[in-house]
């Protein structure tokens, strides 16, 4: 008898008295602690409910709502999505991933369980539909995508040069400014400020199903922004802005040929981007690698933490902690700061002498230099 009164059945019947007896013990104990959940709630189908889990987030970006349903679609309903949530079990996921890493990306197949799990995690704690989360695989959500290239300032410039003039500021932009691509398109004259060198990242375009814009909020709550731009970017905006921007407030900065929005694949047919790309050295570059390249700058400036995540977008110290650590040059520009300061601050007589310094000379010997 549960908590409410009702008489249930036990999951499945058992050989011997003494396993029912020990399950009935198992199960009063948990009414008692205030964990026991009815099995009835867990008759729910997971693909049935991972579908409402996703409408029934409506602050998920448009993009988001996509790839969770594309994930749904393609990765979780085929082979768990039949069965009820409360008959998953640990090996069940752990077989599902593991046959799902074998036929689509290590990518995908990372996202397809960190959306169950999230899913599942919703059921516990909030549904109390099942007691645990049976998303218990380590590693499973590690995703191990390759390194993606770091352009030199000379070959970013290179690329903004060669390709179109309508194309050479968005380009020049985007990678000093950290900016996504979605950020980049939905700018508008009334965000940008030359005279102070800031542009203000106040929403995003989402691109649905290759074909449909839709503008929304950023990705994150931190994707609102407000970002400074070397004077570098300062010419080439102004001579933009200038010769295929309107004066409007409101007009988009960065358009097709005809005026509207920019769509990714016209964007790429109008640069030649992978002929381009391949010309100058680096094929198979992505646009969003000039964000990676911006941002790999900024770290290797030594600036702090949060000021590379404010610069960046992000809610989360986690990528910015990436960056600091893959940037090896940003320890010696502190140690060489700290050199100027040190030195500026020495007097004449506290510097060590010079009189019996040693040099190699060459052959693995040292000599003194005698003032």
């Amino acid at each position: 008898m549960g908590p409410d009164g009702r008489l249930r059945a036990a999951p499945r019947t058992f050989p011997r008295k003494d396993e029912a007896r020990r399950w009935l013990t198992f199960a009063e104990a948990q009414m008692i602690r205030g964990e026991w959940i009815d099995p009835d709630h867990g008759k729910v189908l997971l693909a049935d409910y991972a579908r409402m889990w996703i409408q029934e987030r409506p602050k998920l970006r448009p993009r988001t709502v996509e790839l969770y349903h594309l994930l749904l679609r393609l990765h979780i309903a085929p082979y768990l999505g039949g069965a009820e949530i409360g008959q998953l079990s640990t090996p069940m996921v752990r077989s599902w991933r593991a046959e799902l890493a074998q036929k689509s990306s290590d990518v995908m197949a990372a996202k397809a369980y960190r959306l169950l799990r999230a899913v599942l995690n919703t059921a516990v704690r909030e549904d109390e539909l099942i007691r645990v989360n049976p998303c218990r695989v380590p590693g499973a959500d590690k995703e191990y995508s390759a390194e993606r290239p770091v352009l030199t300032i000379v070959q970013v410039l290179a690329l903004a040069k060669a390709v179109p003039e309508r194309y050479t500021a968005m380009i020049v932009l985007s990678t000093f400014a950290c900016l996504r691509w979605g950020e980049a398109i939905a700018l508008q004259r009334e965000d940008v400020d030359l005279e102070g060198r800031t542009v203000s990242v106040t929403k995003a375009y989402s691109e649905l199903n290759g074909s449909v814009l839709v503008v929304g909020p950023t990705k994150s709550r931190a994707g609102v922004r407000t970002v400074s731009i070397p004077a570098l970017v300062v010419p080439y905006l102004n001579d933009h802005l200038a010769k295929f921007t309107p004066d409007a407030d409101k007009a988009l900065i960065f358009t097709g040929a005809k005026g509207g929005a920019l769509r990714r694949s016209n964007f790429r047919t109008g640069t030649r981007w992978g002929e381009t790309c391949r010309a100058l050295g680096f094929p198979g570059l992505h646009f969003h690698d000039l964000r990676h390249t911006g941002n790999t700058l900024a770290a290797q400036t030594g600036t702090s933490l949060r000021d590379l995540m404010t610069r960046m977008g992000h809610d989360s110290p986690r990528a910015a902690l990436i960056y600091q650590h893959a940037s090896s040059g940003a320890d010696r520009a502190i140690a060489d700061a700290l050199d100027l300061l040190i030195a500026a601050a020495e007097e004449p007589a506290d510097k060590p002498s010079t009189e019996h310094d040693q040099i190699d000379d060459g052959t693995g010997q040292n000599i003194d230099l005698v003032g």
